[in-house]
């Protein structure tokens, strides 16, 4: 299993906590424990117990980009040499570039996938330009969306109950 990994039991009172909890952050402990007939205090255990195992690894604002004129999004695949270190050499430097949000390392024809944003063409240009300056950098290929469809980065909200189930079930 994978250090980061929580390792955690997860009842279905854990996973309504957590759905409810990833629709809104927000929603006080009192709606919490209406909602699930629970006490308070019990609702802020589990919280501390999910939160404690990196189940809940954050609670922050989701700010839309646009209203800062993040208006260019871009997909760039980046093939590196494969030295000795080169996932997190590589991986460290392109997840370090202004305007990059999301860096996966990835195996197959690629090595990483990049997901960027810029304000404009001449942002994008500079960012593709610093990403092929790194040391090692072969080829990018970038694909520019046109439209977003789907941005939604929530678990359980995306996933089927039966998913569910089989993970909890596996653990």
């Amino acid at each position: 299993m994978d250090n980061d990994t929580p390792s955690v039991d997860i009842d279905d009172i854990d996973l309504e906590i957590l759905k409810r909890v990833e629709r809104d952050y927000d929603v006080n402990l009192q709606e919490l424990s209406n909602a699930l007939g629970l006490s308070r205090s019990a609702i802020h255990y589990r919280l501390n117990k999910l939160k404690d195992a990196n189940v809940i690894r954050d609670v922050s604002a989701r700010i839309d980009p646009l209203t800062f004129g993040l208006e260019m999004m871009m997909i760039t695949e980046v093939s590196v040499v494969h030295d000795e270190g080169y996932a997190s050499d590589i991986g460290g430097e392109l997840t370090e570039l202004d305007g990059v949000l999301q860096v996966y390392y990835t195996m197959g024809d690629v090595d990483f996938v990049l997901i960027s944003r810029t304000r404009n063409r001449e942002q994008m240009n500079a960012l593709i330009e610093e990403i092929v300056a790194i040391d090692g950098v072969t080829e990018t290929s970038s694909t520019f969306v046109m439209d977003e469809l789907k941005t939604d980065n929530k678990t359980l909200s995306n996933v089927s109950d039966e998913m569910i189930a089989d993970a909890v079930q596996s653990r």
